[in-house]
């Protein structure tokens, strides 16, 4: 935890991981740890878990609590950690973001509630609420309105800001770009914004963004980290090759339901044990899987290398 003190350094490529599970549904605590160790191996410059590519709704609070301290073990302090701790309801929401505090997370990241449709002062008093109950944990907001249905305006972004010292980002996953420009202006840079639109990652950076939390870099996180390293030395050519290289990956992770495309893809790599997915969610589909061979040959050029990390069983 030691970015916990200087959230500002929790920028790059955010690799938001895919929670492993056996194939009789149980999480796999060895294959999250061997995720983990590829992430770090392949350059990622800061880890997720338990966002919605990471199947939070099929897993209970404890559950969600345990994958939480397996990562935490496993990265240490090589790179910063912001666990998705956030729910439905805030009894569980502030439980799960005591647990990351517990294990040593740098930042909480906590999902607008869903389903409810708050108004905007009901999300201010709903994010103030976490904040104050932790006051030294750094909370990112994570906005993803395809999925909550309900949005948080740049506004109550700004008036969390204002008003909470440790309310320090956003994961902005929305396609309306606007929308990012205008959080960066009303809070100006030193609010940390991070995209969860897979193809606005290299945009974002040039808004004043701090990096991404992009599902792409569960099949290819050297690139998408490349992707940062570019960017921020100033080699935009290279960057942005590697933007429209990954469009085909990018296109593979949606051809069905997220993440069961990318588990697909980490079995048959070797990465886990099984490309389990969770009810209501289903393996792809036979046309799926066909899609999804089509695209991995079109972006296998930008796929991270496997060896040395594939699981038992697997080659």
């Amino acid at each position: 935890m030691r970015f916990r003190s200087d959230p500002q350094a929790i920028r790059g490529s955010i690799a938001p991981l895919m929670t492993p599970f056996t194939a009789d549904g149980a999480v796999d605590h060895d294959g999250l740890t061997n995720l983990v160790r590829w992430q770090l191996a392949s350059g990622t410059h800061g880890i997720s878990i338990g966002g919605s590519t990471g199947e939070p709704g099929s897993q209970t609070v404890a559950e969600r609590a345990a994958a939480i301290r397996t990562v935490a073990a496993a990265v240490g302090d090589r790179v910063p950690i912001a666990a998705g701790t956030g729910s439905a309801k805030l009894d569980e929401t502030l439980e799960l973001t005591a647990a990351g505090r517990d294990a040593g997370i740098d930042a909480a990241l906590v999902i607008t509630p869903y389903y409810a449709r708050p108004t905007q002062d009901a999300l201010f008093v709903w994010y103030r609420t976490v904040a104050d109950e932790f006051p030294d944990l750094p909370i990112v907001a994570y906005n993803v309105p395809s999925r909550t249905a309900v949005d948080l305006a740049p506004e109550t972004v700004a008036r969390l800001f204002r008003s909470c010292d440790n309310f320090v980002g956003i994961k902005e996953t929305t396609k309306d770009f606007e929308h990012f420009s205008r959080v960066l202006h009303l809070c100006g840079r030193e609010l940390i914004v991070w995209s969860g639109i897979e193809l606005l990652c290299l945009p974002l950076l040039a808004l004043g963004g701090a990096g991404f939390v992009s599902a792409t870099a569960n099949i290819a996180p050297a690139a998408c980290a490349e992707m940062y390293e570019a960017w921020q030395a100033g080699d935009l050519e290279r960057a942005r090759e590697i933007h429209y290289g990954l469009h085909p990956l990018v296109d593979l992770l949606f051809v069905e339901t997220n993440p069961a495309p990318g588990k697909w893809v980490l079995e048959h790599r070797g990465l886990i044990g099984s490309g389990h997915v969770r009810p209501p969610l289903l393996p792809p589909s036979e046309a799926g899987v066909a899609r999804i061979k089509d695209f991995l040959a079109e972006g296998a050029k930008y796929l991270s290398p496997a060896e040395g990390f594939t699981v038992e069983g697997k080659s």
